[in-house]
């Protein structure tokens, strides 16, 4: 792996200050006026995202050079494809609390704001880890391949998560929340107390799903680069497209039918990189001697990004001619999805 580029201090804080510029255009234009997103104007934005993306990615390469530049796009694609396998899950939360249409944007905005901050400090941990202690790649490699172990075992491919899972139950018991929402406000007062909305408990468990799926995504990324601007760099731009992207595929997430086996293959092959390159780095004592093991090939980011590429375009071809041969099955709830208020929306405890 190429070693990390030297991003002096403003740099960071001129990227911070343009992601932060970036949040308040989409509060301005997006969420000023809640409204349901269309197919067109989700094309848009995502477009949009995707072209600020590329448009960091050519900055890289002029001033950190080709091999930088392959770390943060295949940083970038690999975070990316791991988010639409995390869409479905997106989606059944959304239905279980039946979010009007118009304030989906808003539930994904707050809670991708959430994860991004969350992730930053991952991030960071992360970055000081592998440059202190090497056999971090060991941990960082068998986290990945149990992860792809467990797409391929799991029929859904996503993982079974719970909406009313632990975070929700203790927020539940903490403080009294509303059988019903009130446009898209978090907290209102009632009774001269202070009520949380289901508003409130369906960003807390988007964000609560974010910080399970960071678990894989973290580590997949430090198996690209270790280069924490990098890093960061990825996760944001695929972050901040992904809440756009929730709302151009809607229920066609589902008939990606393949995706689960291809992000399988791709985190077993970036496990299998950090391997190889926790072998590079060796120090354990019982492994070698505790020498570097400098006979066992390293992957570039090229290869990297070659094969990441190459089985998202395979899968998804694959996917799409499943599809085709098979008559279609009951739509998984989407974005226009509007359920009555489940029970669950409520407090009982109150």
């Amino acid at each position: 792996m190429p070693p990390p580029m030297s991003v002096p201090g403003w740099v960071w804080a001129v990227s911070i200050a343009a992601l932060l510029a970036l949040i308040l255009l989409d509060l301005v234009v997006v969420d000023r006026k809640p409204h349901k997103i269309s197919v067109g104007e989700a094309a848009k934005w995502v477009a949009f995202y995707v072209g600020c993306a590329v448009a960091f990615g050519v900055g890289v390469w002029i001033f950190g050079g080709s091999e930088q530049a392959a770390g943060f796009a295949t940083g970038y694609i690999t975070e990316y494809s791991l988010s639409v396998d995390n869409l479905f899950i997106f989606m059944i939360i959304m239905a279980n609390f039946a979010v009007p249409a118009i304030h989906q944007h808003r539930v994904l905005l707050i809670g991708i704001m959430m994860a991004l901050v969350m992730r930053g400090v991952f991030i960071g941990v992360g970055a000081q880890a592998v440059q202190r202690f090497s056999w971090i790649f060991w941990l960082f490699g068998a986290i990945l391949i149990y992860t792809a172990v467990k797409l391929v075992s799991d029929k859904n491919g996503s993982g079974e998560y719970d909406p009313n899972g632990g975070l929700v139950r203790l927020v539940r018991r903490l403080f009294p929340v509303t059988d019903e929402y009130h446009d898209g406000r978090l907290v209102i007062k009632r009774d001269g107390r202070r009520w949380l909305t289901p508003m409130f408990i369906v960003i807390v468990a988007i964000g609560g799903a974010d910080l399970v799926f960071a678990v894989d995504s973290i580590p997949a990324i430090f198996g690209i680069t270790q280069d924490a601007y990098l890093v960061f760099a990825a996760n944001a731009f695929a972050l901040m497209g992904l809440r756009q992207l929730y709302f151009l595929l809607g229920g066609l997430v589902e008939k990606l039918v393949y995706l689960s086996y291809g992000l399988a293959v791709i985190l077993g092959f970036i496990g299998a990189k950090l391997v190889l390159h926790a072998l590079h780095e060796n120090e354990l004592p019982f492994i070698n001697g505790g020498e570097h093991v400098t006979w066992v090939p390293e992957i570039s980011n090229w290869l990297s990004l070659g094969v990441i590429v190459t089985v998202l375009a395979v899968t998804t071809l694959l996917s799409i001619l499943k599809n085709r041969r098979t008559p279609p099955a009951a739509a998984t709830p989407g974005p226009d999805t509007e359920l009555p208020a489940p029970e669950t929306a409520g407090n009982p405890q109150h």
